[in-house]
């Protein structure tokens, strides 16, 4: 197996944890604070990854790699699940898996911006057209304007765009696994504060189901789920690996529809497979080093 095939294969398995992030926040919603569910779940992985880094011995990053996971922690320590926690509160969770459809193009522009990655014309063309449905999918659902939620969701995509192009570029040199660590580990002061004032007074009166979904979001979507994705975009490269989150939309309608029983309007379906359609050819598009484009 070459290297983007091992690379594709990993990010499929990450975006499959992933999927189950919006479904799962939905679920536990109406029992914890979004800040609580946003900070609370990385509060709680920042412990875990403190001591896989004491016990791994890894050597304290650069003042440059200490920049980068900077803008990883703002991106996926704290931007994108609090204000995907915050949507969360009013749309439905299969709203939100289609809005996030252009997260890979978000994640593509990210990089072009940060790495020697330089997507071709037709790439640029294909996310375009992407973003284009997704915003008509958007004015659809709420009437001809768009929602709150909708805004949180925007904040999240950009925030996870840049979190996962850092990521993926400081994951070459650092691992996968030790840049969300390390994000974690720096980004501790600034969250455990509000993590612990939003939190439940009353923690026994959660059912255990509950206390389920957080550990969920705390150990798979903030923690090892980033072990595997960004082993994934360093092999296989940020901008090519970042399109398999195609597949997520699907993975969120799917647990949306069994987990919430949410109804699945026919549009919401018709819509994700559009979105996965112009991703899905968009991969097809070259993507250059800065050096062979300049």
């Amino acid at each position: 197996m070459n290297a983007e095939a091992k690379g594709l294969l990993l990010g499929l398995i990450a975006v499959s944890m992933f999927g189950l992030t919006l479904p799962v926040t939905r679920f536990i919603s109406p029992h914890f604070d979004p800040i609580f569910i946003g900070l609370g779940r990385a509060a709680l992985a920042t412990v875990i990854a403190a001591l896989i880094l004491l016990v791994s011995k890894s050597p304290t990053p650069s003042l440059k790699q200490l920049k980068g996971l900077a803008v990883v922690a703002l991106g996926v320590v704290i931007g994108f699940p609090v204000l995907s926690a915050w949507a969360m509160q009013s749309l439905p969770a299969s709203h939100g898996g289609v809005v996030l459809g252009i997260l890979p193009l978000a994640t593509a522009a990210a990089s072009r911006l940060v790495s020697d990655e330089r997507p071709s014309l037709g790439f640029w063309i294909m996310g375009a057209l992407g973003s284009g449905v997704v915003v008509s999918y958007s004015l659809l659902q709420g009437g001809g304007h768009f929602l709150i939620g909708d805004l949180a969701l925007v904040g999240a995509i950009i925030s996870a765009g840049f979190g996962y192009a850092v990521g993926g570029k400081l994951s070459k040199e650092l691992g996968g696994w030790q840049v969300i660590c390390w994000a974690l580990v720096i980004s501790f002061p600034l969250i455990i504060g509000p993590a612990l004032y939003y939190a439940p007074s009353e923690l026994g009166d959660i059912a255990p189901i509950n206390i389920v979904g957080f550990l969920y979001l705390t150990l798979a979507s903030q923690l090892f789920g980033f072990f595997i994705w960004y082993k994934a975009m360093a092999i296989g490269g940020v901008t090519r690996v970042s399109q398999v989150q195609l597949l997520q939309p699907f993975v969120t309608l799917l647990a949306s529809s069994w987990a919430l029983s949410e109804a699945i309007e026919r549009q919401s379906y018709l819509f994700a497979i559009i979105v996965v359609a112009l991703v899905a050819l968009s991969k097809r598009m070259p993507i250059y080093s800065k050096h062979r484009a300049s």
